[in-house]
């Protein structure tokens, strides 16, 4: 839990994926379309990815955890949470608000 919650405070906005998902996919390809640097943590992929996965699960209160996204080092949820947040034009101004975007 406390690598995960380490990783998600050192970048702007951090996500937590699976090299295989659509869903993880989509969220990646809205964020880079938008403009976001974001971290991304390929949970399938890290030397430590189960044990992350293990504390996404636990932080997220669901399975599967991905696509766990953090923006300004908090936990903000996943594709439904973020696909309404940008529906609602909720997500630049948060994008903004911790430092992910400039304009």
């Amino acid at each position: 839990m406390d690598r995960v919650r380490s990783l998600a405070s050192q970048n702007a906005v951090v996500i937590f994926s699976v090299s295989t998902c659509c869903m993880c996919h989509s969220i990646k390809t809205l964020f880079s379309e938008l403009g976001v640097n974001s971290a991304i943590y390929e949970l399938d992929e890290e030397p430590r990815g189960r044990e992350m996965e293990r504390a996404l699960i636990t932080l997220v209160g669901r399975t599967p955890a991905v696509p766990a996204v953090f923006i300004g080092g908090q936990l903000v949820g996943s594709t439904n949470e973020i696909m309404s947040l940008h529906l609602n034009r909720s997500l630049v101004p948060m994008l903004k608000d911790a430092g992910a975007l400039w304009l």
